[in-house]
């Protein structure tokens, strides 16, 4: 960020900040609302900063009291802060901080500081990775609420660490085990520091980004033990859009009235976005992945028609949040790669091409994967197979013809298992998405009963995609992109940073939520447990 954008943001949300306090009428009888923030971003705006911060300034016009929960170097290691590649590195703190107090200015924040717990530490050193990952604690302090439980720690903190080291099976070295270490000992200050902060403040509602990364997951541990409501969001289905959940932010929880059927109208606004999104022309939190698509070549074509039928094979990120929904049929998404590899072996006849997912290798990131499916096929030699066409995530070439032309698709938890049964291509799904709680697509419930389903698939001479399924996935679909994906567009616009945000020019009057149809959404299912979902109006 340069100076100038930086000091133009500065005083934007400066004055932002001095017109809330200013023109909101907060109502001093009403509980507060708590906000807890501190995975998704450092010295900038990332969407879900955004998010978080707009959200507590529309609740404020709203008459509602906010208070966040605020990072004071308070942790030893943070997801965000920590380096990969340097495990004694310390998070760069001054900088967040700084960030924190901008963002905060219009509201009161309770910061809290890392103090590590001694006994824990001690009893954690010596441990190996497996048992750093399984650890519980018994808290042991008289002066929390949650004094006497015990907090799984290790489960709580394993997600973030795969998360950071982008990667799913961490190698059991020092590096490693002290990072975790780290983790364990910062989770335990959240814990501790936020069930005092509640016990202090006595919130209506705690709103929390993700509920995953460890910090969020320790505090909404917390909450869930002291029975107080509580709220996740995430970045939706819609450029600069946000999902708000009781429920598992990161698992997308749709729910679709049965009565609801699309209209005219509304099928054709789909459709529209469908042929956007089969040109590659979409972002996810911010990023275009495919800055050009091209279609299936001259030499792909000849080289098919040797064989009698082609599966394709669409991957997902190992170390995403979302993995930890979708392991239910599988431990991972390597163990279901694996079985896919035996069924390849057993059938020459069928071209199978793996298509990796285009986030494993973001360019000009650190957030590329350790643990990508290429290094997964060349350490088996699967593109040395004569059936296999391996397709890299820097590969631009079109997913949604590839689809076209295969008997079916085999997805673990990708989005594009959904589209692909709108492209009347059978679908068959090895781990737990967003969309399976519908039929959409065959979902078998064991490893073995997948091998068989894909057996059945492969020797059936002709598939046909149940109407239900269809149905199923335009209803899911619509409501997924139109109805829950609430729309910040008219607040925040793309940075020249790649995944970051600024904010638009507007007026505090904007933020009132009777001027905004997302703030209204946010603010009602917030205060009055309202659903978060838009009109179609």
């Amino acid at each position: 960020m340069t100076r100038a954008l930086q000091y133009k943001s500065d005083l934007q949300i400066s004055r932002l900040s001095r017109d809330v306090a200013r023109f909101s009428n907060l109502d001093s009888q009403q509980k507060p609302v708590a906000f807890f923030n501190v995975s998704s971003r450092l010295g900038g705006i990332s969407q879900n900063a955004a998010f978080t911060l707009l959200t507590s300034w529309g609740l404020q016009f709203a008459g509602s009291p906010v208070v966040h929960f605020a990072c004071r170097a308070g942790m030893s290691r943070c997801v965000l802060g920590m380096n990969p590649d340097d495990h004694t590195a310390s998070p760069p703190c001054e900088t967040c901080v700084a960030q924190s107090k901008k963002l905060l200015a219009s509201t009161p924040a309770h910061w809290f500081e890392f103090i590590p717990n001694e006994a824990l530490a001690n009893e954690i050193y010596s441990l190996d990775l497996e048992e750093l990952s399984n650890y519980q604690f018994t808290i042991d302090n008289s002066q929390l609420s949650i004094h006497g439980r015990i907090i799984p720690l290790g489960e709580l903190t394993i997600t973030s660490l795969r998360w950071a080291l982008r990667q799913h099976h961490l190698p059991d070295d020092e590096a490693v085990r002290h990072q975790l270490r780290e983790y364990i000992l910062s989770a335990y200050r959240v814990a501790e520091t936020f069930d005092s902060f509640l016990t202090g403040v006595e919130p209506a509602v705690v709103v929390l980004f993700n509920g995953l990364q460890f910090p969020e997951a320790t505090a909404r541990w917390v909450t869930r033990h002291l029975g107080i409501r509580t709220i996740t969001h995430e970045v939706s289905f819609q450029p600069f859009s946000a999902f708000f959940t009781e429920g598992d932010a990161t698992a997308y929880p749709i729910e679709i009235p049965d009565e609801f059927e699309l209209s005219p109208s509304q099928n054709a606004r789909l459709e529209a976005y469908l042929s956007h999104r089969f040109q590659g022309e979409f972002t996810m939190a911010g990023i275009r992945f495919w800055p050009e698509m091209s279609g299936l070549d001259k030499a792909f074509l000849q080289f098919a028609a040797q064989f009698e039928q082609i599966v394709a094979v669409f991957t997902n990120v190992v170390f995403d949040t979302s993995q930890l929904h979708a392991n239910t049929v599988f431990p991972q998404m390597f163990a279901w790669l694996d079985l896919i590899l035996e069924i390849i072996k057993s059938h020459p006849e069928t071209l199978f091409v793996i298509r990796a997912h285009p986030d494993e290798k973001r360019p000009g990131t650190r957030k590329q994967s350790r643990e990508s499916v290429s290094h997964w096929v060349a350490h088996n030699g699967v593109d040395q197979l004569p059936n296999v066409i391996f397709i890299d995530s820097g590969e631009y070439i079109s997913s949604y013809d590839l689809i076209r032309r295969a008997k079916f698709v085999m997805v673990y938890n990708s989005s594009i298992g959904l589209e692909a049964t709108l492209l009347d291509t059978p679908v068959l799904c090895g781990g737990k998405a967003r969309f399976t709680q519908y039929p959409i697509v065959h979902f078998p419930q064991t490893p073995a009963e997948y091998r068989q389903v894909a057996e059945e698939f492969l020797a059936s001479e002709k598939l046909i995609v149940p109407e239900e399924f269809e149905r199923n996935a335009r209803r899911f679909l619509y409501y997924q992109l139109f109805r829950v994906s609430l729309p910040f567009d008219e607040f925040i616009e793309a940075h020249p940073i790649p995944g970051y945000v600024q904010l638009k020019p507007f007026s505090w009057r904007d933020l009132q939520p009777e001027h905004s149809p997302t703030l209204r959404v946010v603010v009602d299912g917030i205060l009055d447990t309202k659903p978060f979902v838009l009109s179609d109006e």
